[in-house]
C-alpha cells in the first residue's frame, strides 16, 4: 500500500506517528499547502524512509490527482477540514485510488424550514456518486475518524453481537479536558466545530427518516466513564446520524456532544455577530482592501489545537450508547474509547483529541491493506465487519470498553 496523506495539521501529524510504528504500508507521502508543515511532520519520524513530504493545494483536484499518480499511491487519506472533501474525493476517483476521510461533504440547511427539514445532508454529494464508484470497483470509506468512525464501528458491533433489536443508538462524546493559560481554546479545529455545532442537528427516526432540530436541543446529562463523570450533552449535526441508518437497523439515531455552557454561549455569540460565516467580507489591509472569511479570522485568532498538548490535562471519551432487546430482555450498553492526554503526549507527542481521531483511519488502512476490509462503492465504517477493527485497535495499545447501563 502506498498512501497519499493530504493535511499535515494536528490529525495528519498524529497519523504519521501512529503509522510509523506499523509495517503494513510501503510508502506515505505527506502533503500540505504549507510545505514546511509537511516537512516537519516527516522530520519528526527520525528518518523513516517510507515517508516523504510534498506540497499540494487540497482544493486543486487536478494537482492532487497528479500527485497520486506521480508517487504511485493507491490510497488517498484526507486529513483536511470538510471544505476539501469533494475535490479530494474526486481526485482519488480520477487517479483510481481508494479514498478515506474522517468527515463527509458539507451540508446546507433547508432554505425555508431549517429546524424541521433537511436541506442538503452531510455526505449527500459523495453518496450521489456511489453507483459510479461501485460500478468501477472503486472504494471510498467515508467518515472514518473517531466520530464518525469508531462510533459507527461500535454501532455495527452492537447490531451484530449484542442486540436482537435496537431501539436507539446515541453517540455521546464528552471530556474533562482543561488547557492551562486559556479561557477558550478548542481542542479540535474551530472551523469544523463551528460548522457542526451551529448547523441544524439531524435526528433519524424509523418511519420518519431524517429531520432537523434547533442547535443545542434536547440537553441531557450523560455520565462518562473512567473518571470523566457527568457532562451535559446537546444535539449537534454529525455524520453518524446520516451513516448508521444506511447499514444498521435502529428505530432512532442521535448525536450529542458534551460542550459545556461556556462553549455553547461562545458559539452563540459568534453566530450573533456573524463571525461563523464563511462568506468573505472586505476589511482594510496594509496594502489595500482584503477579502477574508470571518470564520477564518476566528480560527486565526485561536491557538492551533495541535500545539496545546503540553498545556492540556484530562481525558476525552468517544462512544456509542445503544438501547434495545437481547434474548427477549431489555438491554442498554455504552461502548466507548477513552484517551488520557498525559498518555498520548508521552507516547506519541500528540494531544488526546487529535490522537484519538487519527488512530482510527490508520487502523482502517491496515485492514484494507490486509484484506480484512474490502468492498466497492461509497461505504461508511458500519458497512464492514466490526470485530477485526476492534481487535486491531486493541493491538495498537489503545483498548476500547463496554459498560452495561
Amino acid at each position: 500500500m502506498r498512501v497519499l496523506l493530504v493535511g499535515a495539521g494536528g490529525v495528519g501529524t498524529a497519523v504519521t506517528r501512529i503509522a510509523a510504528r506499523r509495517p503494513f504500508f510501503e510508502a506515505m507521502v505527506v502533503a500540505d499547502y504549507d510545505l514546511a508543515r509537511a516537512e516537519a511532520a516527516v522530520a519528526a519520524l527520525g528518518g523513516d524512509a517510507r515517508f516523504r513530504a510534498g506540497r499540494v493545494d487540497a482544493g486543486d483536484e487536478a494537482a492532487v490527482a497528479a500527485l497520486l499518480e506521480r508517487h504511485g499511491c493507491d490510497v488517498l487519506l484526507n486529513a483536511t477540514d470538510p471544505r476539501f472533501v469533494m475535490p479530494l474525493f474526486q481526485a482519488a476517483r480520477t487517479a483510481g485510488a481508494t479514498y478515506v476521510d474522517m468527515a463527509m461533504s458539507l451540508s446546507r440547511p433547508h432554505p425555508e424550514r431549517p429546524y424541521e427539514e433537511c436541506g442538503v445532508k452531510l455526505g449527500d454529494a459523495q453518496f450521489e456518486q456511489a453507483a459510479d464508484w461501485e460500478k468501477a470497483g472503486a472504494l471510498a470509506v467515508v467518515g472514518m475518524g473517531v466520530e464518525p468512525g469508531m462510533s459507527d464501528v461500535f454501532a455495527r458491533y452492537a447490531a451484530d453481537e449484542l442486540f436482537d433489536e435496537i431501539e436507539e443508538i446515541g453517540v455521546r462524546d464528552g471530556a474533562n479536558l482543561t488547557v492551562d493559560g486559556y479561557d477558550f481554546a478548542p481542542s479540535f479545529s474551530i472551523w469544523t466545530t463551528i460548522e457542526e455545532c451551529l448547523n441544524p442537528p439531524v435526528v433519524y427516526e424509523a418511519g420518519r427518516g431524517w429531520f432537523t432540530t434547533e442547535p443545542f436541543s434536547e440537553p441531557e446529562v450523560f455520565d462518562f466513564p473512567e473518571g470523566i463523570g457527568p457532562v451535559e450533552c446537546v444535539n449537534v449535526e454529525h455524520e453518524e446520524v446520516l451513516l448508521m441508518p444506511r447499514w444498521v437497523d435502529a428505530r432512532r439515531v442521535t448525536f450529542k456532544y458534551g460542550l459545556g455552557e461556556e462553549f455553547v454561549s461562545t458559539l452563540k455569540t459568534l453566530h450573533l455577530l456573524g463571525l461563523d460565516s464563511t462568506e468573505p467580507v472586505t476589511v482594510p489591509g496594509a496594502d489595500g482592501p482584503v477579502r477574508v472569511s470571518p470564520r477564518d479570522v476566528v480560527a486565526a485568532c485561536l491557538p492551533d489545537p495541535a500545539t496545546l498538548g503540553e498545556r492540556m490535562h484530562g481525558k476525552t471519551c468517544a462512544g456509542t450508547w445503544v438501547r434495545g432487546v437481547k434474548d427477549g430482555k431489555p438491554r442498554e450498553v455504552y461502548l466507548y474509547h477513552v484517551v488520557d492526554n498525559q498518555w498520548s503526549m508521552a507516547e506519541y507527542g500528540s494531544q488526546a483529541v487529535v490522537w484519538q481521531t487519527a488512530v482510527n483511519p490508520v487502523v482502517a488502512l491496515e485492514l484494507l491493506a490486509t484484506g480484512a476490509w474490502s468492498g466497492a462503492g461509497v461505504l461508511g465504517p458500519e458497512a464492514f465487519p466490526a470485530r477485526p477493527f476492534l481487535d486491531l485497535l486493541t493491538a495498537y495499545g489503545s483498548p476500547w470498553g463496554m459498560r452495561e447501563q
